[in-house]
């Protein structure tokens, strides 16, 4: 066998290096909850999170009437953290064709007041759903009693340097 046909043989037998993926809505969504306040959204949020022993991240994917769509954990993490970012946060919100995402996570501690870890995040998506045009509607923290929402303390324009 020649060089040339030996090289050809392995190139036709090796898998390809990339996989083509087509992605199609199949039926339209059942109509999730309308999302118009932060304590709207903290009540699905709730009804995703509560009882969770760790840290559990979601984002709620809306349509352009602010009806969930659909909703995905992004990201399952400790008692304490919960590794996230924004590329997870939208890949879903991309395929889920959503208009807007609302982003969630719990803090088993109790406390829901957020950590410089929690400012940064929100920074990051907040600049991303801009750049995207999938712009994040609110960032929630839940406990079992209470939430924090971002919208509530004016984080959600001009950026989350509060």
């Amino acid at each position: 066998m020649t060089s040339a046909a030996s090289d050809q043989a392995v190139c036709s037998s090796s898998p390809p290096r990339v996989r083509l993926v087509t992605v199609e809505q199949l039926q339209q969504p059942a109509e999730g909850p309308t999302i118009r306040l932060p304590t709207a959204a903290a009540r699905c949020a709730w009804s995703l999170l509560l009882g969770k022993d760790r840290e559990h991240f979601v984002a709620m994917h809306l349509d352009t009437r602010h009806r969930v769509v659909s909703v995905e954990i992004v990201s399952m993490g400790t008692l304490s953290s919960s590794l996230v970012h924004p590329r997870e946060v939208f890949k879903g919100a991309i395929l889920a064709n959503a208009a807007a995402i609302i982003c969630a996570h719990n803090h088993p501690s109790g406390d829901v007041s957020p950590s410089q870890e929690d400012r940064a995040l929100l920074k990051r998506v907040l600049e991303a759903g801009q750049l995207l045009g999938i712009p994040l509607l609110d960032f929630l923290i839940v406990s079992e009693t209470e939430h924090w929402s971002a919208s509530e303390h004016g984080l959600m324009r001009g950026g989350a340097s509060a």
